[in-house]
């Protein structure tokens, strides 16, 4: 009888502790996107992180709030359903010089503190240096 009832209490504490609701994952190692070196010229600025929602109840994204005005996020407005993938757009306007930029999100999830889920970008946007045909002419007439 013992055993029975130290079985029951053990099962009623794992219930209590599971977590159920909405529960997001994103696809992207540590939430980080490494633009790596790229040119204002060349790129966009734009890049996308995905995440799935492996709760058992829809998952709200409520904002989206970045650490400067740089950095804009753009997030699903209505639910995402349980086993569901969403997207989040994230256009860095390509200022010249390192990018290390922080969106947090805030939403229902479970799984992370106060449905809070900080989102990040990084790399260093380079300036291409243009060649002026004039110079080029000149610097030929130089060495001849």
């Amino acid at each position: 009888m013992k055993k029975i009832l130290f079985v029951a209490f053990v099962m009623i504490n794992c219930a209590a502790f599971a977590q159920s609701g909405a529960k997001i994952v994103f696809k992207d190692k540590d939430n980080t996107i490494d633009y790596g070196t790229v040119s204002k010229d060349t790129d966009s600025g734009l890049r996308k992180f995905e995440f799935t929602n492996t709760g058992d109840a829809p998952l709200v994204i409520s904002n989206a709030k970045s650490t400067c005005g740089c950095t804009v996020a753009d997030y699903p407005k209505t639910p995402i359903m349980p086993g569901k993938t969403g997207v989040i757009e994230v256009k860095y306007n390509m200022n010249p010089g390192p990018i290390r930029k922080t969106i947090t999100i805030e939403s229902n999830a479970v799984n992370v503190d106060g449905g809070m889920v900080a989102l990040k970008i990084k790399g260093e946007v380079i300036v291409k240096k243009e060649v002026n045909p004039l110079e080029k002419k000149q610097s030929l007439l130089e060495k001849s």
